[in-house]
């Protein structure tokens, strides 16, 4: 098993710099991870970075709330793939699968599935937000919505990913999507438990820290 073909390098913290993200595209490079993962507004430099390499860009949609209007979500996603972007994370709407509104939380997730069409489309579910039964219900959504991942955090609430959810995601999903875990994962060992637990994906921005076999502090 090669750890960087489950990695999506990840630079998404918000005083991010051109210089940084370029960084990020050469370590991408150099450890031949499976993708970088930034802010739309870098995907254009990530591409110029990353051409004529197999490394993949994936972007965030709705980044890190979740909360922006379905159209909104729809044009985000449909611009980051004009820049460049292979694959896309959109945050779910926490305050309408709270409320209960699932036709809502399901109608979000489907327009940008629709507006993207064979683009991978990952589904931040924010974890340590929600109970059992609301990432079971969540998860149940994503399929319904032909999400091609659940991904259990943004790195940006109160907590990360941890086994317990993904075991839970993994349970609910039944092979029918893949897994993406992230918020947390700093070394190499963490991030093994995590594929062993049946995660297809790590967004990590410890990636270089995990293949050299150290510790990051970084919280993403």
């Amino acid at each position: 098993m090669e750890l960087n073909t489950y990695i999506d390098h990840t630079l998404l913290k918000p005083t991010a710099n051109e210089r940084e993200i370029i960084k990020l595209c050469n370590e991408a490079i150099t450890y031949n991870f499976y993708s970088v993962c930034v802010n739309s507004s870098y995907v254009a430099i990530a591409k110029q970075a990353l051409k004529e390499t197999p490394v993949n860009i994936c972007t965030v949609v709705g980044f890190p709330l979740g909360a922006s209007s379905t159209p909104a979500k729809v044009y985000e996603a449909r611009q980051a793939i004009k820049d460049g972007a292979t694959e896309i994370d959109m945050v779910i709407n926490l305050g309408y699968l709270k409320s209960r509104n699932y036709v809502a939380v399901l109608k979000d997730i489907s327009e940008v599935k629709n507006a993207i069409g064979n683009i991978p489309l990952k589904v931040i579910l924010e974890i340590s937000e929600l109970s059992k039964n609301e990432i079971v219900k969540a998860c149940e959504i994503c399929l319904d919505a032909n999400a091609d991942f659940v991904k259990t955090s943004t790195g940006f609430s109160k907590s990360g990913a941890t086994l317990t959810a993904v075991k839970i995601i993994k349970k609910t999903l039944k092979g029918k999507a893949q897994i993406k875990a992230s918020g947390g994962i700093r070394d190499r060992e963490t991030a093994l438990k995590y594929i062993e637990a049946g995660v297809d994906r790590i967004g990590a921005s410890a990636g270089v820290a995990m293949m050299s076999g150290q510790v990051s502090s970084s919280t993403y």
